[in-house]
Protein backbone atom coordinates (compact mmCIF):
# COMPACT_ATOMS: atom_id res chain seq x y z
CA UNK A 1 0.00 0.00 0.00
CA UNK A 2 2.86 2.37 1.05
CA UNK A 3 4.55 1.63 -2.20
CA UNK A 4 1.62 2.29 -4.37
CA UNK A 5 1.37 5.40 -2.48
CA UNK A 6 4.64 7.07 -2.99
CA UNK A 7 4.86 5.67 -6.24
CA UNK A 8 1.54 7.78 -6.95
CA UNK A 9 2.93 11.13 -5.64
CA UNK A 10 6.33 10.47 -7.61
CA UNK A 11 4.00 10.09 -10.78
CA UNK A 12 2.51 13.22 -9.59
CA UNK A 13 5.63 15.15 -9.20
CA UNK A 14 6.51 14.25 -12.69
CA UNK A 15 3.62 15.14 -14.13
CA UNK A 16 3.21 18.59 -12.28
CA UNK A 17 7.40 19.29 -13.67
CA UNK A 18 6.04 17.99 -17.30
CA UNK A 19 2.34 20.59 -16.85
CA UNK A 20 5.08 23.06 -16.00
CA UNK A 21 7.35 23.40 -18.42
CA UNK A 22 4.62 23.07 -21.34
CA UNK A 23 2.73 25.60 -19.29
CA UNK A 24 6.07 28.06 -19.29
CA UNK A 25 7.29 27.09 -22.82
CA UNK A 26 4.36 27.15 -24.44
CA UNK A 27 3.89 30.69 -23.16
CA UNK A 28 7.35 31.66 -24.79
CA UNK A 29 6.56 30.37 -27.59
CA UNK A 30 3.29 31.88 -28.09
CA UNK A 31 4.44 35.12 -27.03
CA UNK A 32 7.37 35.75 -29.04
CA UNK A 33 6.00 33.50 -32.23
CA UNK A 34 2.57 34.68 -32.29
CA UNK A 35 2.26 37.50 -30.31
CA UNK A 36 0.17 35.76 -27.70
CA UNK A 37 -0.04 33.91 -24.87
CA UNK A 38 -1.76 31.53 -21.86
CA UNK A 39 -3.51 34.41 -19.95
CA UNK A 40 -2.77 31.50 -16.22
CA UNK A 41 0.51 29.66 -17.53
CA UNK A 42 2.47 31.92 -15.02
CA UNK A 43 0.27 31.61 -12.22
CA UNK A 44 -0.67 28.21 -12.86
CA UNK A 45 2.97 26.98 -13.23
CA UNK A 46 4.09 28.93 -10.05
CA UNK A 47 0.98 27.20 -7.86
CA UNK A 48 2.31 23.80 -9.62
CA UNK A 49 5.68 24.86 -8.25
CA UNK A 50 4.55 25.32 -4.31
CA UNK A 51 2.90 21.95 -4.38
CA UNK A 52 5.90 20.31 -6.28
CA UNK A 53 8.41 21.68 -3.42
CA UNK A 54 6.42 20.41 -0.69
CA UNK A 55 5.60 17.02 -1.44
CA UNK A 56 9.40 16.59 -3.22
CA UNK A 57 10.26 18.10 0.43
CA UNK A 58 7.94 15.21 2.05
CA UNK A 59 9.63 12.24 -0.27
CA UNK A 60 13.26 13.20 -0.09
CA UNK A 61 12.64 12.83 3.87
CA UNK A 62 10.77 9.71 3.39
CA UNK A 63 14.81 8.42 1.37
CA UNK A 64 16.41 10.89 4.03
CA UNK A 65 17.62 12.44 1.77
CA UNK A 66 17.72 15.89 3.16
CA UNK A 67 21.12 17.69 3.76
CA UNK A 68 22.34 16.83 7.10
CA UNK A 69 25.62 17.44 9.01
CA UNK A 70 26.30 14.55 11.18
CA UNK A 71 30.15 14.26 11.97
CA UNK A 72 30.11 15.18 15.44
CA UNK A 73 27.29 13.22 16.15
CA UNK A 74 29.05 10.42 14.77
CA UNK A 75 31.68 10.81 17.15
CA UNK A 76 29.45 9.66 20.02
CA UNK A 77 28.67 6.47 21.53
CA UNK A 78 25.62 4.28 19.80
CA UNK A 79 23.42 5.46 22.47
CA UNK A 80 24.33 9.28 22.43
CA UNK A 81 23.89 8.92 18.52
CA UNK A 82 20.55 7.22 19.39
CA UNK A 83 19.26 10.33 22.02
CA UNK A 84 19.91 12.86 19.13
CA UNK A 85 18.43 11.02 16.65
CA UNK A 86 15.21 10.69 18.96
CA UNK A 87 15.43 14.30 20.29
CA UNK A 88 15.92 15.75 16.42
CA UNK A 89 12.90 13.81 15.12
CA UNK A 90 10.74 14.96 18.10
CA UNK A 91 12.12 18.47 17.42
CA UNK A 92 11.07 17.82 13.57
CA UNK A 93 7.76 16.30 14.36
CA UNK A 94 6.85 19.38 16.77
CA UNK A 95 7.94 21.87 13.94
CA UNK A 96 5.66 19.89 11.52
CA UNK A 97 2.64 20.41 14.28
CA UNK A 98 3.01 23.76 14.44
CA UNK A 99 3.94 24.22 10.76
CA UNK A 100 0.64 22.21 9.53
CA UNK A 101 -1.50 23.92 12.43
CA UNK A 102 -0.22 27.08 11.15
CA UNK A 103 -0.61 25.99 7.18
CA UNK A 104 -4.65 24.62 8.15
CA UNK A 105 -5.12 28.46 9.50
CA UNK A 106 -4.26 29.68 6.52
CA UNK A 107 -6.13 27.31 3.86
CA UNK A 108 -9.18 28.18 5.85
CA UNK A 109 -8.56 31.42 5.66
CA UNK A 110 -7.92 31.84 2.13
CA UNK A 111 -10.81 29.66 1.05
CA UNK A 112 -12.50 32.88 -0.44
CA UNK A 113 -9.67 34.60 -1.68
CA UNK A 114 -9.45 33.66 -5.27
CA UNK A 115 -6.25 33.90 -7.65
CA UNK A 116 -6.48 37.10 -9.44
CA UNK A 117 -6.02 34.93 -13.12
CA UNK A 118 -7.13 31.66 -12.90
CA UNK A 119 -9.82 32.00 -9.82
CA UNK A 120 -8.27 29.06 -8.07
CA UNK A 121 -8.84 29.54 -4.21
CA UNK A 122 -5.60 30.23 -2.82
CA UNK A 123 -6.56 27.96 -0.14
CA UNK A 124 -5.84 24.87 -2.46
CA UNK A 125 -2.18 26.39 -2.99
CA UNK A 126 -2.08 26.67 0.91
CA UNK A 127 -3.24 22.96 1.49
CA UNK A 128 0.26 21.83 -0.12
CA UNK A 129 2.08 23.06 2.72
CA UNK A 130 -0.93 21.08 5.35
CA UNK A 131 -0.12 18.20 3.63
CA UNK A 132 3.67 18.32 3.24
CA UNK A 133 3.39 18.60 7.12
CA UNK A 134 1.03 15.68 7.74
CA UNK A 135 2.92 13.26 5.64
CA UNK A 136 6.46 14.85 6.93
CA UNK A 137 4.70 14.42 10.69
CA UNK A 138 4.10 10.97 9.93
CA UNK A 139 7.23 9.48 9.00
CA UNK A 140 9.04 11.54 11.82
CA UNK A 141 7.11 9.80 14.81
CA UNK A 142 7.64 6.56 12.70
CA UNK A 143 10.63 7.39 13.03
CA UNK A 144 11.02 8.00 16.46
CA UNK A 145 9.16 4.85 17.30
CA UNK A 146 11.54 2.71 15.40
CA UNK A 147 14.98 4.64 16.86
CA UNK A 148 13.20 4.21 20.35
CA UNK A 149 12.71 0.52 20.07
CA UNK A 150 15.93 -0.52 18.44
CA UNK A 151 14.20 -1.67 15.08
CA UNK A 152 16.53 0.81 13.48
CA UNK A 153 20.14 -1.00 12.96
CA UNK A 154 23.07 0.59 14.31
CA UNK A 155 25.04 1.95 11.50
CA UNK A 156 21.40 3.29 9.73
CA UNK A 157 20.88 5.97 12.92
CA UNK A 158 22.56 8.72 10.57
CA UNK A 159 23.15 6.96 7.05
CA UNK A 160 22.54 9.36 4.66
CA UNK A 161 23.29 9.42 0.74
CA UNK A 162 26.40 9.98 -1.24
CA UNK A 163 28.13 9.11 1.86
CA UNK A 164 30.64 7.14 0.12
CA UNK A 165 31.73 9.61 -1.62
CA UNK A 166 33.28 12.06 1.45
CA UNK A 167 35.31 9.16 2.85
Amino acid sequence: MSRLFFATLENALKVMLALMVVLVFGNVILRYGFNSGITMSEELSRFLFVWLIFLGAFLTLRERAHLGVNGLVRLLPYRGQRAVRIFGDAASLLCCILLGLGAWRQVLDNMQNHSPVAGIPMGVVYFSCVASSVGMAALFARSVLQVATGRIPDDEIFASHGEELIE
